[in-house]
């Protein structure tokens, strides 16, 4: 009988599930489709393992080289902001990473932070640059960390903000999209869901100023996250969370370029306790608390952060 009703129970599961993902079915897009996201800064480089890179060479082209890498779910576009407020002084290269914006699905299918690692590692040589400065938000902190560890003579200066790399603390929720990405069924309808109303609430989530959340913000985070091979590599990227064997935590002390940490005193998704942790791991840092952000410091508090930015990279 108990045999029973537990079989009958997996199978309202299943059809919940099935017809949860009927109703938040979205379909992918193609570079054509999301065309007005390329704009004419837009450049597509082919690496030699034959990924395609979305990136955007901006600002000041004899200025001091400024790298920036976004967060998950995010876009280059996250850091136009910076680029306006800083461009007259600074030459900033802004790229999609991989399975993200215009970049999209990469041959290895490897979304890993060492593999992004590389990736940007990749397309740094074809630029032929060195020598720069490296900054990342959320998880393209993560992967700047990472990046300054694995090539320390390639970089001149660190800036993290809201930066993945600790691991959450045991004691937090782990995120729904996290949990889904490692159940079984619910994993493989994950890349055709996603409505515009979950990218609006998510983001209205991690942004403390709901009215910075524009309608043509939430159209941009929708639409690139529909690009074909995305949702299907955010699936492999969210399943790796909170991986045990997570190895960048340790040699955070081994960073001794100035390090520049700058972090929203009201970030609920990664908290601003972390921001504390990196700067007492990395001795040459600074660390900049901005009391009305969130977790994305560049795109709420703009001119603040990138002010910032400016008199440190200037400073040092």
């Amino acid at each position: 009988m108990i045999k029973k009703i537990l079989g009958g129970l997996a199978v309202l599961l299943v059809l919940a599930v099935a017809v949860l993902g009927i109703l938040l079915f979205r379909p992918a897009l193609d570079k054509q489709d999301l065309a007005k996201y390329a704009g004419p800064q837009s450049q597509f480089l082919e690496l030699p393992d034959g990924a395609v890179a979305h990136y955007r060479d901006q600002g000041n082209k004899n200025g001091k080289i400024l790298v920036l890498v976004h967060g998950s779910n995010a876009s280059l576009h996250t850091w136009e902001p910076w680029v306006e407020e800083l461009g007259d002084t600074f030459r900033l290269i802004t790229v999609d990473m991989p399975g993200h914006g215009l970049t999209g699905a990469i041959p290895s299918d490897d979304y890993s932070r060492a593999s992004m690692a590389h990736f940007l590692d990749a397309v740094m040589r074809e630029l032929g640059l060195t020598g720069f400065a490296l900054g990342g938000n959320s998880m393209g902190g993560g992967i700047a960390a990472h990046y300054t560890i694995a090539y320390p003579e390639k970089v001149s200066h660190l800036i993290l903000v809201s930066s993945g790399g600790f691991p959450a603390s045991p004691d937090r929720e782990v995120p729904l999209a996290f949990r889904m990405a490692s159940t079984p069924i619910v994993k493989d309808l994950m890349p055709y869901m996603g409505s515009r109303a979950m990218v609006e609430d998510g983001l209205k989530n991690v942004i403390v100023d709901d009215t910075l959340v524009t309608e043509e913000m939430i159209d941009r985070y929708s639409d690139l996250n529909r690009y074909k091979g995305n949702r299907e590599a955010m699936v492999q990227r969210f399943s790796l969370y909170g991986m045990k064997d997570d190895v960048l935590p340790a040699r955070l002390g081994e960073i001794d370029v100035p390090t520049l940490i700058l972090w929203g005193e009201k970030d609920f998704l990664i908290p601003v306790e972390n921001a504390y942790k990196f700067d007492e791991a990395i001795s040459n840092s600074t660390l900049v608390i901005y009391e009305n952000a969130g977790h994305i410091a560049m795109e709420e508090v703009p001119e603040q952060s990138a002010a910032d930015v400016r008199a440190f990279l200037e400073k040092q």
